[in-house]
């Protein structure tokens, strides 16, 4: 996916095709709107200083590690560690159906990362693996960890699976 350095049409192709899913993982990382909105913004920025991409599947990939990562950066940072949130009830805009994302949030962030690639975002656990950077078998262990966590926070809420 070459590209010219200030290629407005890429970068509006990005921000239109994969936004959502920045905000979504950004969101279940941080749970504010107004952080996943710093966090959205903060990875375009660094996407318009980074260089070619291999293909759609590596930008997607570096887009996800990239959320990640600034939401890891901004939950280590003082500011956010010594801040008072506000009791939100916000949901990701353009989720028409939530389905159990609320139960999923009560995971672990490890957990729902893993949960989140693999069900909503349709990521085999070697892909997951390669974006996370972390051994295949780990995300598996994940994996299975998290949906058995899952079930019992579903059983608890009374939701039949």
């Amino acid at each position: 996916m070459e590209r010219t350095s200030g290629d407005h049409g890429f970068i509006e192709y990005v921000v239109e095709k994969y936004s959502d899913m920045v905000v979504r993982i950004a969101y279940q990382n941080l749970k504010n709107q107004a952080d996943d909105e710093d966090v959205t913004q903060e990875v375009f920025i660094k996407l318009l200083k980074q260089p070619d991409f291999n293909d759609e599947e590596h930008l997607k990939a570096w887009l996800i590690r990239v959320t990640i990562n600034q939401c890891k950066d901004l939950r280590k940072s003082a500011w956010f560690r010594k801040r008072q949130p506000l009791d939100e009830q916000w949901k990701p805009r353009g989720e028409k159906q939530l389905g159990i994302l609320d139960e999923i949030w009560k995971l672990p962030k490890d957990d729902r990362n893993v949960i989140y690639l693999y069900y909503y975002e349709n990521y085999t656990v070697p892909e997951i693996a390669r974006i996370l950077g972390k051994n295949e078998n780990t995300i598996s262990s994940r994996l299975t960890r998290a949906r058995k966590k899952l079930k019992i926070i579903l059983a608890e809420e009374g939701v039949k699976i």
